[in-house]
């Protein structure tokens, strides 16, 4: 099992190489169904794995000149806040059953769990559906009040269930700060790496024991795999794999929920 890890690791590098984004929302059933870790060490390790890998990616996209380094630090503060506050407080606080009804229990983890698999599907859906290129009057303007709004929600989610959350920072940066979409995708890469990084460092290293020699591991080799899909990406065309790892997500949502609320049950 922990060889299938592995090699998952691999794979999600080689999709974020391919794919260029939603690799890393694989890393938290990975880690939690073939290393066996538990939901809080699951999500924990993902937010590292997860702002590593997109830490690479949008460093190469800064390189293209498609990087908006100020819209970054707008998002970003707010997410960074909302992120290290749920993973500082939120989560060490929450009880291993979180209510009972009945004869049934609802665990934390199927609550973090629970909510991962519903946020993959719009995720799924956000791979499906073609991105229209946003045509740019030349002026970003920030909206504020919704920025600090949708950062805080959004650095909270990233926090409960460890994944980057890409698919609501692009839309975010077009609707509230007149970003064209070349610039969005490149600028939430760098506001998912700071905010699951800071998140990390601030929150779980300081809250748990973190077994750095796997999560190192791990994530080297999902970083290697990113180098390779990136080589691969020059043969294999990206948009046709989208759809196809876009469905894929809707698949692992669905055996998520089947593991927790009626395998685990």
């Amino acid at each position: 099992m922990e060889i299938l890890g592995y090699v998952s690791a691999l794979v999600i590098g080689i999709s974020l190489g391919l794919i260029g984004g939603g690799g890393s929302i694989l890393a938290v059933p990975v880690l939690a169904y073939l290393f066996s870790v538990n939901e809080k060490v699951a999500t924990a390790y993902s937010l590292f794995i997860v702002g590593a890998s997109a830490l690479v990616g949008g460093l190469k996209q800064h390189l293209k000149g498609y990087v908006d380094w100020r819209t970054a630090v707008v998002f970003g503060i707010p997410a960074i806040i909302g992120v290290t506050l749920v993973r500082y407080y939120v989560v060490p606080a929450l009880p291993d059953i979180l209510f009972t009804v009945g004869d049934f229990n609802f665990t934390r983890r199927m609550g973090m769990f629970g909510l991962f698999a519903v946020l993959m599907f719009p995720a799924a859906f956000s791979m499906l559906k073609e991105r229209k290129e946003k045509s740019s009057t030349g002026k970003v303007t920030y909206n504020y009040p919704l920025i600090l709004i949708e950062g805080l929600v959004v650095g909270a989610i990233t926090g409960m269930i460890g994944a980057g959350g890409g698919f609501l920072i692009i839309p975010a940066l077009v609707i509230l700060a007149n970003v064209e979409m070349k610039i969005a995708v490149g600028t939430s890469l760098i506001i998912i790496a700071f905010k699951s990084l800071l998140g990390f460092f601030l929150g779980d290293a300081l809250t748990m024991e973190i077994d750095w020699q796997f999560l190192a591991v791990f994530t080297s080799i999902s970083l290697v795999g990113i180098f390779i899909g990136s080589y691969l990406s020059n043969f294999i065309d990206g948009k046709k794999l989208k759809k196809g790892f876009g469905y894929f997500i809707f698949v692992m949502a669905i055996f998520i929920f089947y593991m927790e609320f009626f395998v685990k049950q």
